[in-house]
C-alpha cells in the first residue's frame, strides 16, 4: 500500500502558504496522495474544532501515513498521536511549540495544548519514524521547543541555522531538506 501524507498548517495559516503547496506538488508528482486540510484559525481555533475538521480524513490516517505539522500544526499533530488507535509510518514536526518559553503566541497555543501536558509514551508509540526541525532564530517558537521535543521523542534534532520559522517570510516557499528527509522515509 502506497503512503499518503498530510500537512498541517499553523495559527493564521492556510494550505496555500509557505512551502506547503510546493511540497504537495512534489509529492503528488511522485505518486503520493497528499492532503493539506484547512483548519479554522485564528477565529474558532481550538483543538476540538481542528479535530472536527480532521474527522473527514480519519479513515485515511493509517499505518502508511506520514503526518507533517508546522508550528501549531505540529502541536496539533502531537495531540492527534495521543488519540490514534494505531501508529502511523512517520511524523515530521517543524517549529512546533511544546511549552518552552519564549513562544510568541503563548496564550493561544497554551489554550490549544491543554496546558502543554503530553502523553509522551503514547505519542512515541504512535509516531513511527519521528523527525524534528527547528532553527536558532525562530521569532515565534524558541529553539528550546525543538530541542525538548527531539529529546522527548528520542530522536536527533534536525537543526537548520538562520531559518526563522520556516515560513515564507524566512524565504521558505520551498523546503528541499524537508523533501529529502521525507523521501528517505518513503524509501524505508
Amino acid at each position: 500500500m502506497k503512503e499518503n501524507l498530510f500537512i498541517f498548517h499553523g495559527t493564521g495559516g492556510h494550505p496555500g502558504e509557505n512551502w506547503f503547496p510546493w511540497l504537495k506538488q512534489e509529492l503528488v508528482k511522485a505518486g503520493y496522495d497528499t492532503t493539506i486540510p484547512q483548519f479554522p484559525t485564528p477565529e474558532g481555533q481550538s483543538l476540538e474544532a481542528w479535530l472536527k475538521v480532521l474527522k473527514d480524513y480519519e479513515q485515511s490516517i493509517k499505518d502508511n501515513t506520514i503526518l507533517i505539522g508546522h508550528s501549531l500544526g505540529g502541536l496539533f499533530l502531537l495531540r492527534l498521536l495521543e488519540r490514534l488507535q494505531e501508529p502511523v509510518k512517520a511524523v515530521v514536526l517543524v517549529s512546533a511549540p511544546i511549552g518552552v518559553k519564549p513562544i510568541k503566541n503563548w496564550d493561544g497555543d497554551y489554550a490549544f495544548s491543554n496546558g502543554f501536558n503530553f502523553d509522551w509514551e503514547t505519542i512515541k508509540s504512535n509516531a513511527g519514524i519521528a523527525t524534528v526541525y527547528h532553527s536558532d532564530n525562530d521569532p515565534y517558537v524558541s529553539l528550546g521547543n525543538g530541542e525538548e521535543l527531539a529529546r522527548k521523542l528520542g530522536v536527533d534534532l534536525t537543526f537548520i541555522s538562520n531559518s526563522g520559522h520556516f515560513n515564507a517570510s524566512a524565504g521558505y516557499t520551498q523546503f528541499d531538506r524537508l523533501l529529502e528527509g521525507i523521501e528517505g522515509i518513503l524509501e524505508k
